[in-house]
């Protein structure tokens, strides 16, 4: 949440002269409401289903940078359907969080005690994280335009 997945992707779309999608832009243009609404109206649940077949049908239908929202790996089918891709890991630590979203109430897993629950979130994910990454980039005091060329770097897509 909050590390630049949507901004990165799109720079990386536009160094590599291809499309960018992001599944979020996706599922709030299907679902015609937020996600922050969707988790309050239906549940977490209900969300990972919807976010599950956006993932799917993004990965089938779009060939460039495509942005997942970080909650997308939990589910084993989306890892195993990643396996094989190129995906990047975008890491950053609570105190660069607390920077960027101010860990504020419009996330909805992170609705009390942000702090506790953004860090309990990694200890639960980063492992997946790591699992279907093809690299994982640093992000923490960086601008999107270094996190972009940190990311072709360690996918050795280096643009001039």
């Amino acid at each position: 949440m909050g590390v630049g997945k949507s901004t990165v992707g799109r720079l990386l779309a536009e160094r590599l002269g291809v499309d960018h999608r992001d599944t979020d832009d996706d599922i709030v243009a299907a679902q015609g409401r937020s996600i922050a609404e969707i988790f309050v109206d239906e549940g977490e649940s209900a969300f990972r289903a919807i976010e599950k077949q956006a993932v799917r049908t993004a990965l089938a239908e779009h060939e460039g940078v495509l942005a997942l929202g970080g909650g997308a790996i939990l589910d084993a089918d989306t890892r195993a359907l990643l396996a094989g891709e190129r995906v990047v890991y975008l890491s950053m630590d609570v105190e660069e969080a607390v920077k960027r979203t101010g860990l504020n109430a419009a996330r909805p897993l992170l609705a009390v005690n942000p702090r506790k629950q953004w860090r309990e979130l990694m200890e639960a994910r980063r492992h997946l994280y790591e699992e279907v990454a093809t690299a994982v980039v640093a992000t923490d005091g960086r601008t999107p335009e270094e996190v972009t060329r940190s990311a072709l770097d360690a996918l050795e897509m280096k643009q001039a």
